[in-house]
């Protein structure tokens, strides 16, 4: 596997470099650049397998980076201590990222990921969604959902609520669809607050647009614009009104 470094701190390029050769003694760095446009210089020059890629750099971003080489023909890993949006819009994307300062755990873990085998048109697919969240100054729009056979795009505002099943996540949707994804429904939480989701249940969350009315009685409940009903519990249900109270105030 080749391995082009793209990050504006000398450290962070040869901590990444020093642990690739402890860990991965095959894998060859083809460059080690600073900025977008030395960046850009060394993939024409020789396109690597893998590309680990700071979002701050000092003449733009990563994602300017993308745009220049696209269509990306490589995995990407992200590379970031800072943009808490862009963060959020690298997980709604299903990209992998490593959070600075980062360790050799997860270097080793998003480079065993890049080993296997991927299919460039979903990495398009994940990049292009990437791209449009950016875009969005207030909310995300749209979450990748991967299952075993797809990668789901979905607009938000098309989720009714999720459901906690085990270590899987049942996503419900208009017209009665369903998405199964290999994630907890903790990690949804935090991935999709602010995006005017909310934890009703330790086994539910809810699209805040799609309900209808609380319903007081038996301890209360939602009544969804669907027709489905989604328990509230007691530890949520303060919460849960006072964030209904503030949607009709936006």
């Amino acid at each position: 596997m080749k391995v082009t470094i793209v990050d504006d701190e000398f450290k962070a390029r040869d901590a990444l470099e020093k642990i690739l050769k402890e860990q991965f003694p095959e894998i060859k760095v083809l460059a080690s650049a600073g900025t977008v446009r030395a960046g850009f210089e060394s993939i024409q020059k020789d396109p690597p397998d893998l590309l680990l890629l700071d979002v701050e750099l000092p003449d733009g971003t990563g994602f300017d980076l993308l745009k220049r080489i696209a269509p990306v023909q490589f995995k990407v890993v992200f590379i970031t201590g800072h943009l808490e949006y862009a963060v959020e819009a690298i997980k709604f994307s299903a990209l992998d990222y490593i959070l600075k300062p980062f360790d050799s755990k997860e270097l080793r873990e998003a480079v065993e990921k890049a080993r296997q085998a991927i299919n460039h048109q979903e990495q398009h697919i994940q990049l292009e969604t990437l791209n449009g969240n950016l875009h969005q100054k207030k909310r995300l729009r749209r979450i990748i959902l991967p299952t075993a056979e797809n990668l789901h795009i979905v607009d938000l505002n098309d989720i009714i609520r999720a459901e906690a099943d085990s270590n899987y996540t049942i996503f419900r949707l208009e017209a009665g669809k369903k998405i199964m994804v290999s994630r907890t429904i903790k990690e949804f939480e935090g991935m999709l607050a602010g995006s005017g989701f909310i934890r009703v249940h330790q086994s539910f969350l809810v699209n805040i647009i799609h309900i209808d009315k609380f319903v007081k009685r038996g301890g209360g409940h939602l009544q969804m614009k669907d027709g489905s009903t989604v328990p509230v519990s007691p530890t949520f249900k303060k919460k849960v009104l006072l964030m209904i109270q503030e949607y009709l105030y936006e």
